[in-house]
């Protein structure tokens, strides 16, 4: 009996030896990545006060396991642990890192005791590093400010209450609900990347209380903890339509932050009547953008989009002065206020800078839940404290993985129809089924090159 032979053409093959030449380079590039950006990264891990009793494996080992556990997308502890249990797994994992992977039950029992402000001040090392080496200025708004989105997402939730820090939410039918959110402070950038820069859990103090914990309670809380992580840091807050009132226009004013926040219909009402009749007096505030986008491969014709920006300067709300502005684009309409001077020049900016507030959600939030790091899955059920620690660990592992897809060489592949999910997936296949050159490696990390984001 004959047996065929599956036939692949010279262009298949060629195809397939790409992303396997593009998966070595992945693996070689995230302790590259690390190196570059982070030089001291594991010497400052090992700064990390130890609540262990016994030292089987060094703190640096177990933190940066519970970091690689998002950096590799696994989804959950068992599934990392079953990698481990493949002896060409670990070998390939100790060549890159130069550290050993600890069982995660191990991990776990270590991030039940840390203290979560231990790796958040080491995430805040990371990005002050990225800061003082002026990785990200090349993206500030006019040229100075750094955009930092706020938004709240939820976490976890229980069907039962989890701990006495829970909020609680009883629906019509009288069931009650148990979850934990957090307030995130996140850098985010036109080029896509969106980094944690603070967090702020938004809890109860215990189970009884008059109000429960908000997210602009937790804000008053998150600017403060952000002021005091980068206290000289030129910050613009890009705020949602819960945003717009006295007591976060007065933080910002008072910590020296610019502000662009959404305005919604009904929102500062006194605000929305003066701008309707100041309009009459500044017609001139005006301007009309017309872009000419790229053919789509349908019709191979060019699109031109038109953006209409219309603005009032200087109105008076409760002792803080604000300008609006609205913009017409593609059928919707945008409106905020901000504390930056709106000219012809800056107001396409600043409406842009408005509506950047969405990477929070997308490139934040939404690829942390849905793009391989799985931030709604309980890695712990039992103890809030090492959920938060995960959490740390989660934003770590995000802000490198941005940084090693946005570095050139690899992101210029995106775009050939090579997804970062697949990309992932034959990363772990490769640590499983390939080799880790050691040499080669060494040679690489002891050469210095430069890696710029696009």
């Amino acid at each position: 009996m004959s047996h065929s032979i599956p036939y692949k053409s010279k262009d298949t093959e060629k195809s397939e030896n790409k992303v396997k030449n593009l998966v070595k380079d992945l693996a070689n590039s995230i302790p590259k990545t690390i190196k570059h950006f982070f030089p001291r990264f594991k010497q400052e891990l090992q700064k990390i006060e130890d609540h262990r009793k016994k030292s089987g494996y060094e703190i640096s080992e177990l933190l940066f396991g519970a970091i690689n556990l998002f950096l590799f997308k696994k989804g959950s502890r068992n599934s990392f642990n079953n990698d481990r249990s493949d002896h060409d797994f670990m070998s390939n994992y100790e060549k890159l890192f130069g550290m050993r992977l600890p069982h995660m039950d191990t991990v776990n029992d270590m991030l039940e005791k840390l203290k979560p402000e231990e790796l958040e001040n080491f995430r805040t090392k990371m990005i002050r590093e990225l800061i003082e080496k002026k990785v990200v200025h090349q993206w500030r708004l006019q040229g100075k400010y750094f955009r930092v989105a706020i938004d709240g997402t939820g976490v976890n939730s229980y069907s039962e209450r989890h701990c006495e820090k829970c909020l609680t939410r009883t629906s019509k039918s009288g069931k009650t609900i148990y979850f934990h959110n957090v307030l995130e402070a996140k850098l985010v950038l036109p080029n896509g990347l969106a980094i944690s820069l603070a967090t702020e859990w938004i809890e109860n103090e215990d189970t009884e209380y008059d109000k429960q914990d908000c997210e602009l309670k937790a804000f008053d809380r998150l600017s403060k903890k952000l002021k005091k992580s980068f206290p000289r840091l030129p910050i613009c807050i890009v705020g949602d339509g819960l945003y717009p009132n006295k007591t976060v226009f007065g933080i910002c004013e008072k910590n020296n932050w610019e502000y662009i926040i959404t305005l919604k219909n009904g929102n500062l009402r006194s605000v929305w009547e003066e701008a309707e009749l100041l309009m009459l007096l500044q017609k001139e505030n005006k301007l009309e953008v017309t872009t000419i986008l790229r053919p789509s491969s349908a019709t191979k014709k060019k699109q031109v989009k038109k953006t209409k920006h219309q603005w009032i300067t200087e109105i008076n709300y409760k002792g803080h002065i604000l300008n609006w502005i609205k913009t017409e684009e593609d059928g919707k309409k945008y409106v905020f206020v901000t504390s930056l001077k709106i000219t012809k020049k800056t107001a396409t900016q600043i409406s842009f800078s408005g509506r950047l507030r969405w990477k929070i959600e997308n490139e934040g939030f939404n690829d942390q839940k849905n793009g391989g790091y799985e931030l709604k899955h309980k890695y712990s059920e039992v103890s809030l404290n090492a959920t938060k620690n995960y959490y740390q660990a989660l934003q770590i592992a995000h802000m490198i993985n941005q940084l090693v897809v946005l570095g050139q060489k690899l992101k210029s592949y995106f775009k050939k129809k090579i997804t970062i999910k697949h990309l992932w997936t034959e990363l772990l296949a490769f640590l499983k089924y390939g080799f880790v050159d050691g040499e080669y490696l060494k040679q690489l990390l002891e050469t210095r090159i430069q890696i710029r984001l696009e």
